[in-house]
């Protein structure tokens, strides 16, 4: 027998944890940014972003948007502190955020189509309670931005999916970038590359431009 429940009386919403969330992302707006990866390593976990500030063309506007001030993130993600998901969480005593950032500058040095120097960095460590922020401020933050390397263009933060996995199809990340020695292993029918591109071409087409 089905019931008749008022869902309303189910629903949990606060405008504390909007502001809080609010709260965090102007905090993270203005932490200083940093060259990819930063220079010094350094312990917890968080939330980060990535900008694109170079020549390749096909990112032409949101290398505009930075060039006074990092505007338009191209790629936002997370580095949950050790333990968290099993709520043990304390003051992290790992690297996770800054070996996320090695990992992805990695990564784009190996693209034979973008530089290292072509991309800055921001994040924001969360720890203690403040860990519990981590999700809700980079899907706040994708939200917000919708960085091309999240919403648009799939696999960045791919990893190698080791022997006998090959048969995978390159993600649209690898098919604009190639380079990634891993990723060129792959031998699955990956997407055209006139096919991504416009559909990066009709993304970027709505970003804000002064």
């Amino acid at each position: 027998m089905g019931i008749n429940a008022d869902l309303n009386l189910h629903i949990f919403r606060s405008s504390k944890f909007r502001s809080v969330v609010d709260d965090a992302i102007r905090f993270f707006s203005e932490t200083p940014a940093h060259r990819l990866p930063p220079p010094d390593r350094f312990i917890g976990g968080g939330v980060y972003a990535l900008y694109y500030i170079g020549g390749f063309e096909l990112y032409r506007p949101i290398a505009f948007l930075n060039s006074r001030a990092l505007m338009q993130p191209i790629y936002v993600g997370k580095a949950v502190p050790a333990g968290w998901r099993t709520a043990r969480t304390q003051i992290s005593e790992s690297a996770n955020l800054f070996g996320r950032l090695v990992e992805h500058a990695r990564s784009i040095a190996q693209a034979t189509n973008l530089d290292i120097d072509e991309l800055q960095c921001r994040f924001m460590i969360l720890q203690n309670i403040e860990s519990d922020l981590v999700v809700p401020v980079e899907a706040e933050l994708i939200r917000r931005f919708m960085p091309l390397w999240n919403s648009v263009v799939d696999g960045f933060g791919n990893h190698d999916p080791g022997s006998g996995r090959y048969n995978q199809a390159k993600s649209e990340w690898d098919i604009l970038h190639s380079g990634r020695p891993w990723a060129e292993r792959l031998t699955g029918a990956s997407p055209r590359l006139e096919d991504t591109v416009e559909k990066v071409q009709r993304a970027l087409r709505k970003l804000p431009l002064p």
